[in-house]
């Protein structure tokens, strides 16, 4: 994949303008990594997107993981922390696949190769806490535009934006942002934008999919109305985030946090009412960012009863152990004929086991309905891609 990545077309130096040696491109130095994911996806999707804006190609980067988590041992890389290539976890603009046809906006290029097209004397810099100013505390519409307007009229070919000296928060949409309604004002011309209905799956993810699907076929007792020929169309995924989340899930209580991301988006169901009094909204929270396996159960009991030919469960999870045993029994004897998580994918390569959270988050994008936790930015980015898919709003919902 590292070696697709280094011969995309557009490494070509004489390519006319606005690639090649005179091309226009724009390098976000300033992009969060070390992350999860998720919480990298989609940050990187909106820099795509204002590079789009600004008339740029997109410089996108290699994603490093917070070397802890990596399921591999030290001893076994060449590299460390591992830098994983976009292009195994999404296809598409954003990690250098082409535009529509007639659209003249320059291919996204790698960071190695803008290393090349854009050597350092070439490069106009710009600071993080120049660019922001007043302007990071708008709404994300204006703030964008805004953004744009600098990067397109800067004349030099290459532009990086870089983090300012005490800017501790450097990004342009930063984590406070991810919490805020300001975000939602974007969405309708980010949703529409070419970065997001161009976005698709990565070819390592689609094959890891596509083998396991026979872990989704008809098996035991099926419902009684008609599902479509797609076996996905049978199936509920929710998203189990356990573990380390159960401390931030109280943390959020405390701090009346809202919804992450696209999951505040107001004409999704199951929207967040919070208390007033403490007592109360530290029940809510933990009813609907921790629930218990009963919670969970009748969750699915909910759903079941609007979508009655739902009859597979799919849990998205990292929780091991007795607790997800608990689950899948009490969803058994609740009628499920299929219960599954996770843990039953089978993963051929080093690369698959990789991308594995991309696979569940591919098998969440064509479930039939999604439950997700409205605190969490890996269901964010499922809502992003179900929505751009046009799947009912009513099909996605939350804990």
């Amino acid at each position: 994949m590292k070696n697709l990545e280094r011969q995309l077309p557009q490494h070509n130096l004489s390519l006319p303008f606005p690639e090649g040696s005179t091309g226009r491109y724009v390098k976000f130095s300033i992009q969060s990594q070390q992350l999860g994911w998720n919480n990298i996806l989609g940050e990187l999707l909106m820099n795509a997107h204002l590079a789009y804006v600004s008339r740029r190609g997109y410089v996108f980067p290699y994603y490093v993981w917070e070397p802890r988590h990596y399921p591999f041992s030290r001893s076994l890389e060449r590299e460390w922390p591992p830098h994983t290539p976009l292009n195994a976890l999404i296809s598409g603009p954003t990690a250098g696949g082409s535009w529509e046809a007639n659209d003249d906006t320059p291919r996204s290029i790698s960071s190695d190769w803008f290393d090349v097209v854009c050597p350092p004397s070439k490069r106009h810099i710009i600071g993080s806490a120049d660019i922001k100013a007043s302007r990071s505390v708008k709404q994300a519409d204006v703030m964008l535009q805004e953004y744009a307007a600098i990067i397109r009229d800067t004349p030099e070919h290459c532009v990086e934006i870089v983090k300012s000296r005490g800017d501790d928060i450097p990004q342009l949409f930063d984590m406070w942002l991810w919490g805020d309604p300001r975000l939602l004002s974007v969405w309708e011309s980010y949703s529409k934008s070419p970065t997001s209905r161009l976005l698709s799956t990565s070819p390592i993810v689609k094959r890891a999919v596509d083998r396991n699907q026979y872990l989704f076929l008809p098996r035991g007792s099926r419902p009684s109305s008609k599902a479509d020929t797609s076996p996905y169309d049978r199936v509920l995924v929710m998203h189990l985030r356990r573990g380390d989340f159960a401390h931030a899930c109280k943390n959020f209580a405390l701090y009346g946090s809202l919804f992450n991301g696209w999951n505040k988006l107001e004409f999704l169901p199951d929207r967040l009412v919070i208390p007033d009094k403490e007592t109360e909204r530290k029940k809510v929270y933990k009813k609907r960012c921790s629930p218990d396996f009963l919670e969970v159960v009748d969750k699915a009991r909910e759903v079941q009863a609007q979508y009655h030919h739902l009859d597979t469960v799919y849990l998205s999870t990292n929780e091991k152990g007795e607790w997800l045993d608990r689950v899948t029994e009490a969803l058994k004897n609740a009628g499920w004929a299929s219960v599954m998580s996770s843990h039953d994918l089978r993963f051929r390569t080093a690369e698959e086991l990789e991308v594995s959270m991309a696979i569940d988050m591919e098998i969440a994008r064509l479930a039939a309905v999604f439950v997700g936790n409205g605190w969490s930015s890996f269901s964010s980015n499922i809502v992003h891609r179900r929505l751009v898919d046009e799947k009912p709003p009513t099909s996605i919902r939350f804990y």
